[in-house]
């Protein structure tokens, strides 16, 4: 047969599951003979008549042709044993995550499949090294991990163990791709890509609850409507199930020997505890159900505007001069008028009214700020993915800042239409403080060799849908500053966790960036 796996080249799925079902939907739409394996009886069955009536829905709303439909259901065919595998291509295995049951599955099919047929693991977590010790062909194993729902997300990490065969893990990249979906390569290391730069989205949201910087339903619509993630950190935590969630967070903890940068939450904690899992349990960070109110942010109320707006452009910073352009215009058609400065200020301030003086976050508390740029009345601004389009940006002002100076503050981003959120004085905010970390999570990854940097920015966005990889947000930031805020979050915290990637400093350092252009 060779490397190359044709649409004729039979797929077996073992686990009639969620993910094990659409795994073999999606084959069988690309046009392969499947065979479908369960050892509950009847499972696999109801598996492949679930997938048919899910086809003939597709077909009704006119996603595929009632033809394409009725084929690609007639390709699918129970098998009752493992022994029927035999004719396999590629064999997937989405089983109960246990390191020993899949070892032993797979001692089982390799004296049953031919000696090219690739064994994968749909793992989401195990070590695809682990998995293929032992065997007597460890070369063909590797991981093929969807994301669920499998027919829907478009990635696939190709995951090689230490054995695996490289040109083996190139012919199942490009039969992943073959089924539209975007796959990318990624060593065997605790969480692959996605399930371990994703860590800091979760992590940096309970710091912060933690620290009291805002209630839950604020941070929430601040990483929304500022920070554009499809979900806040809380509302993703209870769709995900607190004890899944807690689950990976403590598996990398533990595989990376306790690093202080995948440290599980004791909030998280002491929710699984009471059994306040999420909306499969109708209580998490929030109420769910029918009768459930939605949680609202805290918007800070409606201010009068003063006069004397000024605006300055950015100094060495890109971001800010996007900022300052974006404010500027938004201020224009609201007609606010402003004074627009047509050179930066030395030290490196966004805006000015009466007496506050507003900087964008470096990682540094307002409070710090101000007592080292000597402006009591410092206001600082959380990043925004796009500050032209955002409708809220979060706001923090030092502890010496007196009320109205804040007041004025919030009125002018409300004049230029944002809803403001207003976060206690922690250092980092919330926006800026994640994606530098989940920049430098991705960095780190690229440094070791998990994966390359388009690898990463691929993976968190059509993993996870983040709205911009974090390579390349970093990179829209500027380098410089993402490094700055690890910096300062690190001088803050006294804390391991924010160190910043040797790769990020010399990133930096040399002037280059992850991505080409």
């Amino acid at each position: 047969m060779g490397h190359a796996i044709p649409r004729s080249a039979s797929v077996a799925v073992i686990g009639a599951g969620a993910m094990g079902a659409g795994i073999a939907q999606i084959a069988a739409v690309a046009g392969h003979p499947v065979q479908l394996l369960d050892l509950k009886p009847g499972a696999a069955a109801t598996a492949i008549a679930g997938i048919r009536a899910t086809l003939a829905k597709l077909a009704a709303k006119g996603k595929i042709s009632a033809a394409d439909a009725d084929t690609a259901g007639a390709r699918l065919q129970v098998a009752e044993t493992t022994a029927a595998l035999a004719g396999a291509a590629l064999v997937v295995e989405a089983v109960v995550e246990r390191l020993d049951v899949k070892r032993a599955l797979f001692a089982e099919l390799e004296a049953i499949v031919a000696p090219d047929c690739i064994l994968a693991s749909n793992t989401s977590s195990i070590s695809v090294t682990a998995i293929a010790a032992g065997l007597q062909r460890p070369q063909r194993v590797l991981g093929m991990h969807f994301f669920n729902p499998a027919p829907l997300m478009a990635l696939v990490e190709v995951v090689s163990g230490l054995a695996t065969d490289p040109a083996l893990a190139q012919a199942v990249f490009d039969l992943a791709a073959a089924w539209g979906k975007s796959p990318v390569h990624t060593k065997s290391t605790p969480g692959f890509i996605v399930n371990r730069v994703a860590r800091p989205y979760y992590a940096e949201a309970l710091n912060l609850l933690a620290e009291q910087a805002a209630d839950a339903a604020t941070l929430d619509a601040v990483m929304r409507d500022a920070g554009g993630f499809r979900m806040g950190p809380f509302e993703l935590m209870d769709l995900i199930g607190h004890d899944v969630n807690l689950a990976v967070t403590r598996s990398v903890f533990q595989a990376y020997h306790h690093d202080p940068r995948f440290a599980p939450s004791l909030i998280q904690q002491e929710l699984v505890d009471a059994g306040y899992l999420g909306r499969k349990t109708g209580r998490g960070f929030f109420s769910h159900g029918d009768t459930a109110a939605r949680p609202q942010p805290h918007d800070e109320p409606a201010a009068a505007l003063a006069n004397g707006v000024t605006l300055w452009p950015g100094l060495t910073n890109e971001l800010t001069n996007t900022l300052t352009s974006a404010l500027a215009a938004r201020l224009r058609a609201a007609g606010v008028p402003f004074t627009l400065q047509d050179r930066a200020h030395a030290d490196g301030r966004v805006l000015r009214v009466g007496d506050a003086v507003v900087y964008l976050t470096d990682g540094r508390s307002a409070t710090q700020r101000a007592r080292d740029n000597g402006v009591e009345a410092t206001v600082l601004l959380d990043l925004a993915l796009d500050y032209a389009t955002a409708p809220r940006v979060a706001l923090c002002a030092a502890d010496g800042c007196l009320p109205a100076a804040c007041t004025a503050a919030v009125a002018v981003f409300q004049a230029a239409g944002f809803a403001v959120s207003r976060l206690d004085d922690v250092p980092g905010m919330a926006v800026m403080r994640t994606v530098a970390m989940l920049a430098n999570e991705a960095a780190d990854a690229v440094y070791q060799g998990v994966c390359d940097a388009a690898a990463a920015d691929v993976a968190m966005q059509k993993g996870v849908n983040y709205p911009r990889g974090p390579l390349a947000w970093g990179q829209s930031v500027g380098l410089r500053h993402v490094l700055t805020v690890l910096d300062h979050l690190a001088a803050a915290y006294g804390a391991y966790r924010y160190r910043a990637s040797a790769l990020l400093r010399r990133k930096v350092a040399s002037g280059q960036s992850f991505h080409a252009g």
